[in-house]
């Protein structure tokens, strides 16, 4: 991928001058129509070799647009707080919003291309790590992130006459450091663990654009050029392209999944005091075990209203502590939420090692509220699936046990519940205009939700559909099957 990188391109001094202000003004005027009418962000990536001026260049496109909207990111090693989650969290952290821009000195391929260096991942283990990064791109690009990749070259003789030029000036000589030396001694190295890892994500929706870092007059004008190409076509489409409908297969639509349950399961008042004493005693002593700070817990619950979700969370943190969870209740996203892809305001709540993070209702509202109320495109809930699999396992492989539950009520005890809430004092606040609106399409959240489970049941997160007549029955599966993925865990 680097030949025509290593040819040693040129700009005379006369022609940049004479381009340079049309060039910038263009930049800036694509950078306002952006800002204005927020039809996407832009992600820029720049990497690239030792010494082919990646911090100059990112510099430059601060000085030719306007720094004010442009997010710019150092990413160096990860911090004791990263650490403690999944890898992707401290990226999707600093995804830009719509309108704006992220730079990147130093991105999510920094650890697969240091890990290939050295080695500390094996062939498999980085073609894994390459894969989610695959994912993670076309996902972006699909919720309409313009994402940009340069990779800055320069041959290996190129790169010892720059660092020699450096060490010449009083001014520069400390920019070239040892390890810059012994980066060029191991160059061809590095040259094929990047040309694997480039060759492995070049792809349409995000390829890489491989720049001669030689010459930096034609270096910092091809960047510019290229960034003001991209916004402008990305300006004239306005919307992000949607996914063609031929890679569309509408799910079965098939209820029998829920309709088949057993939903008269009993568990007498006296036999659940005694179990709950039981399996509250058990969870809290899970999470005190030395070895539960090395895993994460996301449980999740989904569920027909009124199916008695509330109830089943506060029988799980009533046997916490309260300083190892978090309960988050999911509602229409805000308007900063919008600004961003869809999963973005769920990866801010990734739990921690050690932590304990609880989901009233989730991502899952994609593929049922907003499916059902046609809030999303049936591209966008469809290929959600996939999206949401991937999201979940990047959070199992971070260390998390992700624990779904499905509670499930019938048609007439649903009724039923809202009756007897409107009735109670202390009650009325649980039932809204929305909780009638949805049971008048009880059959197509049911049949949102049969394919949702048959789309989203994994290995890593199965979901466990709850029998939720009887609330006793129901807090007390959901109990035991916690702690069981807990103790299997630790």
């Amino acid at each position: 991928m680097f030949e025509s990188a290593e040819l040693g391109h040129t700009l005379a001094k006369s022609n940049f001058e004479r381009q340079l202000p049309r060039l910038r003004k263009a930049l800036l005027d694509a950078q306002f129509d952006l800002l204005q009418t927020a039809p996407a962000s832009v992600v820029i990536l720049v990497h690239g070799m030792d010494g082919a001026g990646k911090g100059d260049t990112i510099n430059i496109l601060n000085a030719w647009m306007d720094a004010r909207h442009i997010h710019t990111l150092g990413i160096g090693q990860a911090s004791d707080e990263e650490r403690l989650r999944a890898f992707m969290w401290r990226f999707w952290r600093l995804l830009p919003p719509k309108g704006k821009m992220g730079l990147f000195s130093g991105s999510w391929y920094s650890e697969p291309l240091s890990r290939g260096m050295l080695r500390k991942s094996g062939s498999a283990r980085l073609d894994r790590m390459l894969d989610h990064v695959l994912r993670f791109e076309r996902m972006l690009a699909q919720e309409g992130v313009l994402v940009l990749k340069f990779w800055l070259h320069l041959s290996k003789d190129q790169q010892r006459t720059r660092f020699k030029t450096l060490e010449r000036r009083k001014k520069t000589r400390w920019r070239v450091t040892k390890q810059d030396w012994r980066h060029n001694a191991r160059y061809h190295k590095f040259h094929a663990i990047a040309e694997r890892v480039l060759r492995a994500t070049d792809a349409p929706h995000a390829p890489w654009v491989v720049v001669d870092g030689s010459d930096e007059r034609y270096r910092d004008f091809t960047v510019a050029k290229t960034v003001l190409q991209a916004i402008t076509a990305r300006l004239k489409q306005k919307l992000a392209p949607a996914d063609p409908p031929a890679t569309l297969i509408a799910p079965a639509r098939d209820t029998a999944l829920l309709n088949n349950l057993h939903l008269a399961q009993h568990l007498p008042r006296a036999s659940y005091e005694k179990e709950l004493e039981r399996y509250q005693g058990k969870l809290n002593r899970l999470s005190r075990e030395a070895a539960f700070r090395a895993l994460s817990v996301a449980a999740v619950f989904e569920g027909v209203d009124a199916a008695g979700k509330g109830g089943a969370i506060r029988r799980i943190t009533a046997a916490l502590d309260a300083r190892i969870y978090r309960v988050v209740p999911t509602a229409a996203p805000t308007d900063e939420e919008r600004a961003h892809p869809y999963l973005w305001r769920f990866w801010r709540h990734a739990p921690a090692l050690g932590q304990v993070v609880i989901f009233d209702r989730s991502w899952y509202g994609r593929v049922l509220v907003e499916r059902v109320e046609h809030f999303a495109s049936d591209a966008e809930w469809m290929r959600a699936y996939g999206e949401i699999n991937d999201f979940e396992e990047e959070w199992a492989d971070g260390g998390a046990v992700v624990a779904k539950y499905w509670l499930q009520i019938s048609h007439t005890e649903q009724l039923a519940r809202f009756s007897a809430r409107e009735k109670t004092g202390y009650k009325k606040y649980k039932i809204t205009p929305d909780d009638w609106r949805n049971r008048a399409k009880w059959d197509d959240y049911q049949r949102a939700a049969c394919d949702m489970i048959d789309h989203t049941s994994t290995e890593l997160a199965p979901w466990v559909l709850v029998e939720a007549e009887n609330k006793y029955y129901a807090r007390i599966k959901v109990l035991k099957d916690l702690c069981r993925r807990i103790e299997a865990k630790l």
